[in-house]
């Protein structure tokens, strides 16, 4: 695959990703299309590749999580080559009873999901998307994906007339300042009985009748998850289209680059791709990392608990999330010898108190991937005096026992409505992922 089939294959992931349900829905149209088979964790799974004849296969939960594996040779004397990223970031999630009328105007209280840099929210054009459920007019319940495209929200900047010291001191109020306005009510004719699930109602329907006019209607809107984002499109920037400018880089541009190097791959290896959400809330859930799911399906693919153990001492993960590129702005942010350049190489994330899980073993074999992918290689070890982050690879590692290496691409504004990656470094980095999984 060439850099600009790429480059353009993740803007489009990304689009039809607004939240951690369409990324899964999206994969997992993509698995079908590439003679992979869905398994329902409810069903006795009769894998070909045990034997092994060879098989690929990939199963959800939760329609927020996916497992995606290719089997080719016993998995107990050669263990398994295993990529891990995440589905979700950091978002404004719709409340259960949102509804917020004020002056007029129609708001929707919103809760803030995962570290979220706040600011830029502010002034962007936003729309909606997400999961419903509902009760047919059958009595059954059934959800739904939703995603309106168009802008149907903002949530204005107070005027710098109000607030003299706002590029200063002005401190954001989760709870007050940002609910987004939806719509202003004429005067006098103000819908205090206005309900939200009324509104879903219509939308799930008339998506009903647009996708099947033979599908059952629904009557109720039992419950939803439903997030704001920026209807910007992704896009490459720079003087010479040296970045990738986009909402929810990290970490979907992990989620495409494990995705696309697993399709492309054409080696031997027993492969597997992780994609789980709730890492931006610390991953403790049935489909987190810190969760059951990658563990019960690796147990599956094993008839005991030795062939698990078995296994597991003969694999690998490369656990994919992004890095801190030095801001040429804010360069003292970093430690001088540790600050990754954006297009200079995927980064190995080290620390010695255990945030990432890399140690030197699993790095080595990083950095002889990325020589023989031609790719260049950084490192990025935080400052002494300052606290680090974290991510899904301790915790697969601590899990399940599996080697791991944490690394990622040099990102800027990480966890802002917009994020910047270098171009290149996506493509180095699905490079060194596809010569892991050969």
């Amino acid at each position: 695959m060439q850099d600009v089939d790429f480059v353009n294959g993740l803007l489009d992931f990304i689009t039809k990703s607004p939240t951690p349900f369409h990324a899964v829905s999206t994969m997992a149209e993509i698995l079908n299309a590439n003679g992979y088979t869905y398994l329902n964790e409810k069903d006795q799974w009769d894998l070909q590749g045990k034997q092994p004849a060879g098989g690929r296969y990939y199963v959800t939960r939760n329609d927020s999580s996916i497992i995606a594996f290719q089997i080719n040779q016993p998995l107990l004397d050669k263990g398994i080559m295993m990529v891990g990223a995440h589905t979700d970031s950091p978002c404004l999630k719709v409340k259960p009873n949102p509804e917020i009328i004020n002056n007029n105007y129609l708001q929707l209280g919103v809760e803030v999901y995962g570290g979220a840099l706040l600011n830029p929210w502010f002034d962007r054009d936003l729309s909606l998307a997400g999961r419903i459920s509902y009760l047919n007019v059958d009595g059954v319940i059934e959800h739904q994906l939703i995603d309106l495209e168009k802008a149907i929200a903002i949530i204005p900047s107070l005027a710098i007339h109000l607030d003299r010291e706002a590029n200063s001191k002005r401190e954001i109020n989760k709870q007050k300042h940002l609910p987004p306005v939806l719509m202003k009510f004429p005067e006098g004719d103000v819908d205090a009985k206005l309900n939200f699930k009324s509104v879903l109602l219509k939308i799930v329907n008339a998506n009903l009748e647009q996708t099947d006019v033979n599908k059952v209607k629904a009557q109720k809107i039992l419950d939803y998850e439903l997030s704001f984002y920026d209807v910007q499109q992704p896009a490459v920037i720079g003087l010479h289209d040296d970045f990738i400018s986009s909402a929810r880089l990290d970490n979907l541009l992990s989620c495409y680059t494990g995705l696309r190097a697993l399709l492309d791959n054409d080696g031997e290896k027993n492969t597997l791709l992780v994609c789980n959400d709730h890492e931006e809330v610390g991953s403790a859930s049935a489909v987190g990392a810190q969760g059951p799911f990658l563990k019960s399906v690796l147990e599956r693919l094993c008839e005991s608990d030795e062939g698990v153990s078995r296994m597991i001492a003969n694999s690998m993960m490369i656990s994919a999330d992004n890095a801190h590129g030095v801001h040429p702005n804010y360069a003292d942010k970093h430690d001088g010898n540790h600050g990754p350049l954006l297009n200079s190489g995927p980064v190995i994330k080290i620390n010695a108190n255990q945030r990432y899980a890399s140690n030197s073993e699993i790095s080595a074999v990083f950095m002889h991937l990325c020589e023989l992918a031609d790719v260049p290689v950084q490192s990025f070890v935080v400052r002494s005096d300052m606290a680090c982050g974290s991510t899904i690879g301790p915790i697969m590692a601590s899990e399940i026992g599996v080697k791991t290496v944490d690394v990622g691409v040099p990102t800027f504004a990480m966890h802002s409505i917009r994020e910047l990656a270098g171009r290149w470094d996506a493509y180095y980095l699905y490079r060194v992922l596809k010569q892991f999984f050969k």
